[in-house]
């Protein structure tokens, strides 16, 4: 009895272990001065599976990771990381997830990450129109590189 309880306890053990195996992690910089221009998350978007993370590094000081409410799928939690701080954040939920640097926001500072399908794309690009114009047009140029 003791033996099958504990070979269960390992299975269960190593099928957890292999699930989370298969989750990724990409490093997304922010950056005053990056390959787009001034202000940057770099990379500025990414396609992602459910559990994957994404791990934002202050490469340079005064950035953080907020998330932009409209671009965010039903169910998730919000983000809002402090200045000058690195922030893992876990992708659980399958949709469009929009997040922006908030002191640098009026300078485009986003990043997009496309989790699984995207069950929100539409309310999230229409959220698009209501962003600062260096925003709109970075968030455009992002939206556009995930489809």
């Amino acid at each position: 009895m003791l033996k099958t309880i504990l070979a269960a306890g390992a299975v269960a053990g190593l099928v957890a272990v292999a699930g989370q195996a298969g989750a990724a992690e990409i490093q997304v910089k922010m950056l005053n001065k990056g390959a787009q221009g001034a202000m940057v998350f770099e990379p500025a978007q990414a396609t992602l599976k459910p559990g994957d993370t994404v791990r934002f590094l202050p490469t340079d000081k005064g950035h953080n990771v907020e998330t932009i409410k409209e671009m965010l799928p039903p169910g998730a939690e919000l983000v809002k990381s402090p200045l000058s701080q690195e922030i893992v954040v876990k992708f659980a939920k399958p949709g469009v997830y929009g997040f922006k640097c908030t002191p640098h926001w009026g300078f485009g500072m986003a990043f997009v990450a496309k989790v699984g399908q995207p069950v929100n794309l539409a309310t999230a690009e229409a959220a698009i129109a209501k962003t600062p114009p260096m925003a709109k047009k970075r968030l455009t140029a992002s939206f556009a590189a995930l489809k």
